[in-house]
C-alpha cells in the first residue's frame, strides 16, 4: 500500500532552500505544493526553478488548510516566530537549525506542538547520512569498546570571506557555536546520548567584520556574539567530550577534515578498545576510519548505509512518515531543544565561570536500517 504524500510548503527561499527544494521532489512521501517568502518575487523565482505549483505570501501558506507540514528555512531570528505561527495554524513544522534562539522560544514550540498533537522537527539531519549511520553501527557493535571521550573542533576564518550576506551569522543566535555547533552536537548526541553538564570559555576576537565577496563587498558590520568557543561536555552515559568552534582561526594543522583551505575540523570518539574517526558532520558521506588497540595504521571502513550525497531533507521525509504512521521521527524537536540547551549552557558557563547542569533530556534516535535505497525510508 502506498502511503499518502504529505502536502508540504517551504517558507524562506534563501540560499539553503535550493537543496531542500531540489530534494523534496525525490521523496514520494512529500508533496511540495507551495513556496513562500517575505518577498514574493523570491518565492516565485524558486517555485519556477523547481516546478513547485504555487508561490504565495507567508500568511496565505499558513492559512491554506490543505498544507500539513511547513519546512521553515527562514533566518534564525524568526525560526521561533514562523514555527509557532505554523503550529497555531494546525501544521507540523520542521525548522532549519537552530530550533530557536532562546530556550524559552524553543520550549514554547514543543509545548504548542504537544498541545495540538503536531510534530516539531529540526535540522541538521546529516546524522542520518551514510557516513554517520555507519559510525552508529560501528559504535553499537562494540568495536571500539566502551566510549571514554570525544574530541571535536571546527576552526576556520569567518564566512564573511565568501558569504554574500553574512551579517546574520554574527548576530545573537548564530556565531560558530549556534551555526556550526549543531552539526557536531547532533552527531555526538545521536551516537552517545544526551549531555548532562557543560562548561566552556568564549571570546569575540573582532568587533567588526568586512564582507569579502558579492555586491556588498567591502561593507563592514558589527559582531554581536562570541566567535571562538571552547567547551567541555559531560555525557549522561559517561564520556567526556571537548568541542571547539571558531570563526577566528587563520590556519589549522593536523585536522582530519579540511575546511576552506587552511581551516580544519575533527570529530572522533575514543573508546577502551580503539578510536572511531568520524566524517565531517556537515556532510552525509565518509570517510569513516577506525584504529583499534595494537593496529599501526588507520583503516577506512566501507559505508554500510546509503544517502551519501547531499540529502538535506531526509529528516523532513522521516518526519512525514511519522505523521502518517505515528512512529517517532529522528530529527525531532526534543533533540534539537537539547542541542539549544547545551549551547546556551556553554555560553552561560563562560560568563559565570562555572559548570552548568542541564535540565533537558532527549532519547538517542533509532538508527536507520542498512540497505535502504537512496530517497527511500522504512515507513
Amino acid at each position: 500500500m502506498t502511503t499518502r504524500p504529505v502536502k508540504t510548503a517551504v517558507i524562506g527561499c534563501g540560499n539553503i532552500s535550493d537543496i531542500y527544494l531540489e530534494n523534496a521532489a525525490k521523496w514520494d512521501i512529500l508533496d511540495l505544493v507551495a513556496c513562500a517568502n517575505r518577498t514574493l518575487p523570491r518565492a516565485q523565482e524558486k517555485a519556477e526553478k523547481y516546478n513547485v505549483p504555487q508561490a504565495k505570501p507567508i500568511n496565505a501558506v499558513l492559512a491554506d488548510p490543505e498544507i500539513e507540514l511547513i519546512i521553515n528555512l527562514t533566518t534564525p531570528d524568526v525560526h521561533a516566530e514562523i514555527g509557532l505561527a505554523a503550529l497555531q495554524a494546525g501544521k507540523s513544522v520542521y525548522n532549519e537549525k537552530p530550533l530557536a534562539i532562546s530556550r524559552e522560544d524553543g520550549r514554547l514550540l514543543l509545548q504548542e506542538a504537544e498541545m495540538r498533537g503536531l510534530l516539531v522537527g529540526c535540522a541538521p539531519d546529516t546524522f542520518l547520512g551514510g557516513g554517520l549511520q555507519t559510525c552508529r553501527q560501528i559504535l553499537d557493535s562494540g568495536e571500539i569498546g566502551t566510549p571514554v571521550a570525544a574530541q571535536a573542533f571546527m576552526l576556520i576564518q569567518g564566512p564573511e570571506r565568501w558569504h554574500p550576506s553574512p551579517e546574520f551569522l554574527f548576530q545573537v543566535g548564530a556565531g560558530p557555536l549556534f551555526d556550526i555547533g549543531p552539526y557536531y552536537l547532533t552527531a555526538l548526541i545521536s551516537l552517545l546520548g544526551p549531555i548532562r553538564r557543560v562548561t566552556g570559555s568564549a571570546r569575540k576576537t573582532y568587533a567588526e567584520r568586512t564582507i569579502g565577496s558579492g555586491p556588498k563587498q567591502g561593507n563592514k558590520f558589527p559582531v554581536e556574539t562570541p566567535t571562538h568557543i571552547a567547551s567541555i561536555l559531560d555525557f549522561a552515559s559517561g564520556p567526556v567530550a571537548t568541542l571547539t568552534t571558531s570563526f577566528d582561526v587563520a590556519v589549522s594543522a593536523g585536522a582530519a577534515i579540511n575546511l576552506y583551505d587552511a581551516g580544519g575540523a575533527l570529530l572522533e570518539i575514543q573508546g577502551t578498545k580503539g578510536t572511531l574517526c568520524l566524517p565531517d558532520p556537515n556532510m552525509f558521506d565518509g570517510p569513516v576510519r577506525v584504529r583499534s588497540l595494537g593496529e599501526k595504521a588507520w583503516r577506512e571502513v566501507p559505508l554500510t548505509h546509503g544517502h551519501t550525497s547531499n540529502s538535506r531533507g531526509i529528516g523532513v521525509a522521516d518526519m512525514a512518515y511519522a505523521l502518517r504512521n505515528g512512529r517517532s521521527h529522528r530529527a525531532n524537536g526534543e533533540m534539537a531543544y537539547h542541542v539549544l540547551d547545551v549551547m546556551h549552557g556553554v555560553l552561560e558557563a563562560s560568563s559565570s565561570g562555572r559548570h552548568v547542569e542541564l535540565s533537558s533530556q532527549c532519547e538517542r534516535p533509532s538508527p536507520l536500517p542498512a540497505g535502504l535505497s537512496e530517497y527511500q525510508l522504512a515507513e
